[in-house]
């Protein structure tokens, strides 16, 4: 099994267990053969005996094997929140969002890098000093949407020069802050808090146009793009629409709500239009891989012409690519890490299975 971090041998596994020792949660779940339920270890069920357990590294893990989630631990839920060095470090990152981060500031805080690196890229996609990154260049997304000049902007969010300021949003929105600050352009960008990290929307008064993971590779080419069709630049805020995207995420993410009812700007061809409204007749919970896709097209021999639309989908999860896997069963690439495709069908699996 090919995990960051590789799980121990079942007697040590069980001790944990019988000693509801946090320091696995997230790392292990035990499913009890006897029961079909897969939990935490911290879980305060009772204890099965060694030889009805099995171990598994993830929920996705659990539930291929055939185990249903407990409802008492909830294993299906934030698992980051159970483990200790996720929760201290996103103290230290809550008390002072705009420090500018280190590895020498996260060895003085008595822990190893590499534990913490580890462990949040595997909660997370990417590690602490990505994540503390995000949040500087989040404040200075705010301060600017208020009204800020370019140098407080940079001052708020934690950057230690004006120029480091400007190529990250240069990097993240294809111009610099001054750029998006002037006029009143008629496409805004801003940014959404998701469990699975930050997302930037792109909207205008009538309709969504883009929603991406930030560190999505590609993403500053495709503002590029975007602002070359909105006459140059796009500026910073928000709308009605991304209003709605925000709150509708959030429903999503807390497994409430299966779809979206947002209106959308598609930009592409009329072929990638077409796989992308395919996309969307997926219902929640369900996948395909990208041979049934092009059958629903009427297009059997278009497997890959539709893996490449697929890729170019620029609505993430409201148009859920994430849907489309491999016809072997397997995760198949995915713009916002395999890691985010996984944890997007689990939280679709509960959704069907409240629905059922």
């Amino acid at each position: 099994m090919d995990t960051l971090f590789p799980l121990p041998d079942p007697d040590a596994l069980y001790r944990a267990l019988t000693a509801r020792d946090p320091a696995f949660d997230g790392r292990a779940l035990v499913g009890v053969t006897t029961t079909g339920i897969f939990c935490r270890l911290t879980c305060p069920a009772r204890k099965p005996r060694p030889e009805n357990c099995r171990w598994f590294d993830s929920p996705a893990a659990a539930l291929g094997a055939g185990f249903r989630p407990c409802r008492r631990c909830h294993p299906l839920g934030p698992q980051a929140d159970g483990d200790p060095v996720i929760r201290r470090m996103l103290a230290a990152l809550t008390a002072d969002p705009t420090r500018r981060w280190s590895e020498a500031d996260v060895a003085d805080t008595g822990m190893d890098p590499s534990t913490v690196r580890r462990a949040f890229r595997r909660h997370y996609g990417l590690s602490f000093l990505e994540l503390a990154r995000q949040m500087r260049l989040r404040a200075g997304v705010g301060a600017l949407r208020g009204g800020a000049q370019v140098i407080d902007a940079q001052l708020d969010a934690g950057f230690d020069s004006a120029s480091g300021f400007r190529e990250a949003f240069a990097r993240l929105f294809g111009h610099p802050p001054q750029a998006m600050t002037q006029g009143a352009p008629g496409l805004v960008a801003d940014w959404i808090d998701t469990p699975l990290g930050g997302m930037i929307a792109l909207a205008d008064a009538r309709s969504l146009h883009l929603l991406e993971f930030v560190d999505r590779k590609g993403l500053g080419a495709e503002l590029r793009a975007m602002s070359a069709g909105a006459g140059g630049r796009i500026g910073l805020g928000r709308t009605a629409v991304t209003e709605a995207a925000e709150a509708q995420l959030a429903d999503y993410f807390a497994a409430r709500r299966p779809g979206f009812d947002l209106p959308l700007t598609l930009h592409g061809t009329p072929f990638q239009r077409a796989v992308w409204q395919a996309l969307r007749e997926i219902p929640a919970g369900a996948t395909v891989s990208y041979g049934d896709l092009a059958a629903r097209l009427g297009r059997p021999t278009a497997a890959r012409a539709i893996a490449r639309a697929n890729g170019a989908n620029q609505i993430a999860i409201v148009v859920p690519c994430h849907r489309v896997i491999g016809a072997d069963g397997t995760l198949t690439g995915y713009a916002g890490g395999l890691w985010r495709k996984q944890a997007l069908i689990d939280i679709e699996r509960r959704l069907a299975r409240g629905r059922g």
